[in-house]
């Protein structure tokens, strides 16, 4: 069964940067393509970054400039997150998928950013 397990979240203030990862397990296949969503307090989860096969990044437009998505070459994706705002407070969830397959999701983790 496959497992998506993030971390890098916590409190910071604005200005600061932050990097989660997300590490996928029970799989010996590759994670072809990355997402990263949030979601905040009262909010719809909402698209953040993808990283897809072929290397394609693609960015929401209230992050684009600010965070960058890579991947290594197993099945760890990372998002660093520069000049966070307050609006950047919110729960962060990755989500791998192989092929065409269905999509794993990560349990989350906060991303507290004060002003």
């Amino acid at each position: 069964q496959v497992q998506l397990v993030e971390s890098g979240g916590g409190l910071v203030q604005a200005g600061d940067s932050l990097r989660l990862s997300c590490t996928a397990s029970g799989t010996t296949l590759r994670i072809d393509h990355w997402m990263w969503y949030r979601q905040a307090p009262g909010r719809e989860r909402e698209f953040v970054a993808a990283l897809v096969a072929g290397g394609t990044r693609r960015y929401s437009d209230a992050v684009k400039g600010r965070f960058t998505i890579s991947r290594n070459n197993a099945n760890t994706v990372w998002l660093q997150m520069n000049s966070l705002t307050p609006e950047d407070t919110a729960i962060y969830y990755c989500k791998g998928q192989i092929g065409s397959g269905l999509p794993y999701w990560g349990q989350g983790t906060q991303v507290t950013v004060s002003s």
